[in-house]
């Protein structure tokens, strides 16, 4: 018995050495943890049940047959983040580059079949030099395992991705499925080919970090959601974003007790549109003002500016914001910010999180890049997404809500639960001066005349009561009492029931 004690506990420390303390000490001079530390600051201390870990890979080609490690380059299991179940598995470099075999796939199959039947997250952490080519079709194969496990856990399950080394080629589509993927600056990247394919294909020169990086991917693509300077930063904000996330589709989303009360007024906010039409404010104002504790957690913050999303909470409960910005293109709905925000509308959906919409929008960005580059499907996306959605809606129309921008922001046409405007609101098929150099064209080169008639309109169309007489407001309300009109109208939507027509999946117009 003793022997087989002794023979247990060699193969535990081969398996958490890895690859040895030599790669393990290079892993940390490159400023990155290593697999099993990474798990250890995510999780609660002393939760972590690992599995497999004595699991090797099966290859005996290329003098495979001797070089074995158990684990196999990936530690999975599942733990907890503030007392709630989680799933995890996080790949070892230092164990054949973290190179994805059949065996690896295989663990990595495990836990997710396992969070899918208990209904818990995964959240993997990417550090891999890719399909490990020893193994030829059978590490491709293991990575389609994976794909279509991704797939059929979207909208399941919550999937979070931090991608902390590199993630090339066919290991780039499994983070691209997951919800969430955050990266580590200057010790990790994403592409499909790297830079030395690049240039040989298309004579480009670029370097790995411009090509995926984390700023690339954050601020250019939008792949990414977050970016951070070390391991730690991205593993500690992981669990800040899983405090706000139901552990899955049958849940609603978690409780946190507050102290802000939910009738609390802001006096400033009756200032904050400026009596100027044309001259910009911060969106995140209002919402750092209306939200419980001023916490907000906005995702891709660097990426489509003109759109703010993200997570706060609303009487200790998650909520959902999609917010335009007047501060970045005057708060224009573009290609990038239709998708952005489409996407979010659609997981706040499937997590039964309700969507609190905050709308300044002068339109559609015009242009021929627009056009060309398919505004029309693209912003059809936010539009879908929005008609879809069945969680409670609730929208605030804050000042411009003007054409088809209109509609698609949430609007009650698109079943919004509950839709306000504050007395600023200008709600018309276009701003005054366009639409009045339309209709009375014989008189524009008339100043006088033009200035009339844009003040008849204004009085006529740019304001909330013309909606309020259709019943497409539910009511003009103060900008100060914001925060107490949401938190009594989400209470009231609480229990909200509704179903969609049954269907095999809609056909977004991707």
């Amino acid at each position: 018995m003793q022997d087989i004690i002794r023979k247990l506990d060699e193969k535990r420390e081969k398996a958490r050495l890895g690859g040895g303390q030599r790669r393990i000490d290079a892993q940390h001079a490159r400023g990155k943890l290593t697999a099993r530390e990474r798990i250890e600051v995510l999780l609660d201390e002393g939760s972590f049940e690992e599995w497999d870990m004595f699991k090797e890979h099966r290859c005996t080609d290329f003098g495979m047959a001797d070089e074995s490690v158990p684990g196999d380059g990936v530690v999975t299991g599942y733990g907890t983040i503030n007392g709630r179940l989680v799933f995890v598995f996080s790949q070892d470099f230092t164990v054949f580059g973290g190179s994805l075999s059949e065996s690896h796939a295989e663990k990595i199959c495990k836990v997710m079949d396992q969070a899918m039947k208990v209904g818990a997250p995964v959240i993997g952490l990417n550090d891999s030099g890719g399909a490990r080519i020893q193994e030829g079709v059978a590490s491709l194969g293991g990575y389609a395992e994976v794909f279509q496990r991704n797939v059929m856990a979207s909208g399941v399950i919550p999937q979070i991705s931090l991608v902390m080394g590199p993630c090339a080629g066919g290991a780039v589509y499994s983070p691209s499925m997951t919800d969430f993927i955050f990266m580590v600056r200057d010790s990790s990247y994403m592409f499909v080919t790297g830079p030395e394919v690049v240039k040989t294909v298309t004579h480009e020169e670029v370097t790995a970090e411009d090509l995926g990086g984390a700023t690339t991917h954050t601020t250019k693509s939008g792949v990414a959601d977050l970016a951070f300077e070390n391991d730690v930063d991205a593993l500690m904000y992981t669990r800040r974003l899983f405090n706000y996330l139901p552990l899955s589709n049958r849940e609603k989303p978690p409780v946190r007790p507050s102290t802000d009360p939910t009738d609390r007024l802001d006096p400033s906010l009756d200032t904050l549109v400026p009596a100027n039409a044309n001259q910009p404010y911060d969106m995140k104002e209002l919402i750092l003002k209306i939200v419980d504790d001023g916490d907000f957690f906005e995702i891709q913050p660097d990426y489509a500016k003109n759109i703010v999303v993200g997570f706060a909470r609303m009487e200790g409960s998650t909520v959902g914001i999609v917010a335009n910005q007047p501060l970045v293109l005057a708060g224009c709905l573009d290609i990038k910010s239709s998708i952005k925000a489409a996407r979010f509308v659609r997981f706040c959906d499937a997590f039964n999180i309700p969507v609190i919409t905050l709308v300044d929008v002068p339109g559609f960005m015009p242009g021929t890049a627009q056009e060309y580059g398919g505004i029309i499907k693209h912003g059809a996306k936010l539009l879908y997404a929005y008609a879809e959605c069945t969680v409670p809606k609730v929208t605030v129309i804050t000042r411009k809500a003007y054409g088809g921008a209109y509609d698609v922001m949430s609007s009650k046409h698109l079943r919004g639960d509950v839709n306000f405007a504050w007395p600023s609101a200008e709600i018309a098929v276009m701003g005054p001066k366009g639409a009045v150099e339309i209709i009375f064209r014989e008189e524009k080169n008339d100043p006088a005349k033009i200035t009339a008639r844009e003040a008849e309109y204004r009085e006529k169309f740019a304001n909330p009561f013309i909606a309020g007489k259709r019943g497409f407001i539910d009511d003009v309300i103060m900008p100060s009492e914001t925060r107490k009109r949401i938190c009594r109208s989400l209470a009231m939507l609480r229990d909200k029931q509704i179903e969609n027509p049954w269907r095999k999946h809609g056909n977004i117009p991707l």
